[in-house]
């Protein structure tokens, strides 16, 4: 079974399809995200790429690792911004409004908005037309193209597809609840998760959701860490969602949190 095949009708796509090839788990892609981010912007320079101008209204500091630049204004970039000191890269035509921080690494495509209190933290792969909004915080994600995530919104070590909608409040959460012994010793056990008919050990401490092309999240949804959310699927406002597998047209809602197909 392809591991792509419940959730993204769109990949072929994706600019950045490469970093879905041969896996065997639809995780798999996270794992391989900063190795795939450096490499990709290693390749720019090495193509004779130099460091671009930084546009008036942006503050750049540090480097790869611990760099990235804050919006002090409105700027829409008339170029593809380069900064491979910094490890950036963001697309032309992206706006970036003003308090909006990219930190690095980040590979960011065209014709984004990057709202106002947006928080990137790194390790970040984002395609084209997507909104990023508002006091939307998001770390170690791969976004897709044509998403909203406009208002609110938390999205940590997830994957979204096309087309995909998160409404207001919602949250892809990535950390499970963890022992007394976990917090002291400083340790945090593996995400285990429902997939193919059994359980799965994920061999990651942090996974929060994949959410499959067409997905619609309703206000005020979470999604607990380890969901895997099939395309064309449905989540009811103020749902919580339990971690593992949910088909293609799923539709949960918090009276009954039964899965049942919406397009028939």
């Amino acid at each position: 079974m392809d591991p792509f095949e419940p959730f993204f009708a769109q990949l072929k796509t994706f600019e950045h399809r490469g970093l879905f090839e041969n896996c065997d788990r639809p995780w798999i892609p996270l794992v391989r995200l900063n190795g795939y981010l450096m490499n990709w912007l290693a390749e720019k320079r090495r193509a004779g790429l130099d460091s671009s101008p930084v546009p008036e209204g942006l503050h750049v500091s540090g480097l790869q690792g611990s760099g990235g630049l804050f919006a002090e204004r409105w700027v829409k970039l008339q170029a593809p911004l380069f900064l491979p000191d910094q490890g950036l890269w963001i697309g032309k035509g992206t706006l970036l409004e003003p308090t909006a921080i990219v930190k690095s690494p980040a590979v960011i495509g065209n014709n984004n908005e990057i709202r106002q209190g947006a928080y990137l933290r790194g390790d970040i792969l984002v395609g084209d037309h997507n909104v990023i909004g508002h006091v939307t915080e998001m770390k170690h994600c791969i976004i897709m193209d044509h998403s909203e995530m406009g208002h609110f919104n938390y999205l940590g070590d997830s994957i979204v597809g096309c087309r995909v909608n998160m409404g207001a409040g919602s949250r892809l959460a990535n950390l499970q609840f963890r022992s007394p012994e976990e917090k002291l010793e400083g340790f945090i056990h593996p995400i285990e998760l429902g997939w193919e008919e059994e359980t799965v050990g994920t061999g990651l401490e942090k996974l929060g959701a994949i959410l499959g092309d067409f997905a619609e999240l309703g206000c005020n949804a979470v999604l607990c860490p380890g969901t895997l959310l099939g395309r064309e699927s449905w989540i009811y406002p103020n749902t919580t969602v339990s971690k593992g597998f949910y088909p293609a047209k799923t539709f949960l809602a918090p009276k009954d949190r039964k899965s049942r197909s919406h397009i028939q």
